[in-house]
């Protein structure tokens, strides 16, 4: 198919419920979590009490890492978030990455920023809830007068919307500027090169030799420096939310 649902195709549909498209971002992820399962069977195989392997060694401090990250951030008394928040970082960074090797990234459907964002949402509202009860929570947006309960509801919601749009943002505009200087070069490559007299300058100019290296180089900081820089952003703001609905 050529049908698109926010900039990804759609491979097929499934004839239920009106027909639920399953696009290029859902089969991405799909492949990414596999990839993610199969690393972390492959860390976790044949552990020991004492670590005898190099696989068990990099498990442990992945483990270490995230564990001392929610531990840091949000206190002991929140550790059973680690493995959410390892999943989150892991998932984030592994679906922003997957562009290195031709996929699309998934963190360049707003779809997918957006679910992330709003499970965060409904985690915070929960909390918010437990903490003061119902009444104190819906009493919390008449605060510190009445008047201001619409700027109260629209920060609420602005919470979600300002993640997944950040997360979101940062990703596919890292995509679009390096689409827009390979195309920049191949078009200046054409420009010089064909200035060259003769059928050398014909045959040069169809080959975008400035568009070599400089389009990499500057991959390697929006696809990879700013994946995980994301991924990390995500996840430490998730973690600040939740604290505080707690507070």
């Amino acid at each position: 198919m050529n049908l698109e649902v926010h900039g990804a195709k759609i491979f097929f549909e499934i004839p239920i419920f009106g027909g639920i498209p399953i696009t290029e971002t859902i089969v991405n992820t799909w492949i990414v979590m596999a990839v993610i399962t199969l690393i972390c069977i492959f860390l976790t195989r044949d552990l020991k009490v004492h670590a005898e392997s190099k696989r068990q060694v990099v498990a442990e401090y992945l483990v270490g890492m995230v564990t001392d990250l929610v531990k840091n951030n949000m206190g002991e008394r929140f550790m059973g978030y680690v493995p959410y928040i390892g999943a989150l970082f892991s998932l984030s960074a592994f679906c922003s990455l997957s562009s290195l090797i031709g996929l699309y990234a998934p963190t360049s459907d707003l779809s997918t920023t957006a679910a992330w964002a709003l499970m965060t949402f409904v985690m915070i509202t929960y909390y918010k809830i437990r903490t003061n009860g119902i009444g104190g929570y819906l009493k919390g947006y008449t605060e510190p007068v009445f008047v201001m309960t619409p700027l109260n509801i629209i920060s609420e919601i602005a919470t979600p919307v300002s993640m997944a749009f950040r997360h979101f943002g940062n990703i596919a505009s890292g995509s679009v500027v390096t689409l827009l200087i390979y195309g920049a070069l191949s078009t200046l490559s054409a420009m010089v090169l064909g200035l060259l007299p003769g059928a050398l300058g014909e045959v040069l100019s169809h080959i975008p030799i400035f568009a070599v290296g400089i389009p990499a180089v500057l991959s390697i900081y929006f696809d990879l420096f700013t994946s995980v820089l994301q991924a990390f952003i995500f996840s430490m703001l998730t973690m600040s939310y939740i604290k505080s609905a707690c507070e």
